[in-house]
């Protein structure tokens, strides 16, 4: 069992950055692959970034290709989302989740466990 906690998220004018991160507890998180996703109001919850046990490989969906970063921690159990160069698109809220298996996963049905998520707003 793991629990996620996410945090970072706010009000922020376009052009501008935040760095989300994601404090797992429970069993050691280099056990589990993490993924970012954000669901916008109205629209499906879609995979932002993710990234395999070992942080090594990596995927970042094309809209946020060159502007996000995903990274991690595993000594301090912590993943990471840091967003520059902020669009009103991007506006959501953000969830953090793990899978118990090593891999780098784009779809929510590997992922077993899920933060409660972060608001994040991008003002125009």
């Amino acid at each position: 069992q793991v629990q996620l906690v996410e945090s970072g998220g706010g009000l922020v004018q376009a052009g501008g950055s935040l760095r989300l991160s994601c404090a797992a507890s429970g069993r050691t998180a280099s056990s589990y692959s993490m993924g970012w996703f954000r669901q916008a109001p109205g629209k499906e919850r879609e995979a932002v970034a993710a990234i395999n046990c070992s942080g090594g490989s990596t995927y970042y969906a094309n809209s946020v290709k060159g502007r996000f970063t995903i990274s991690r921690d595993n000594v301090k159990n912590t993943v990471y989302l840091q967003m520059n160069s902020l669009k009103p698109d991007d506006t959501a809220s953000y969830y953090c989740a793990a899978a118990r298996r090593c891999g780098v996963y784009v779809s929510k049905e590997p992922y077993n466990y899920w933060g409660q998520g972060t608001q994040v707003t991008v003002s125009s």
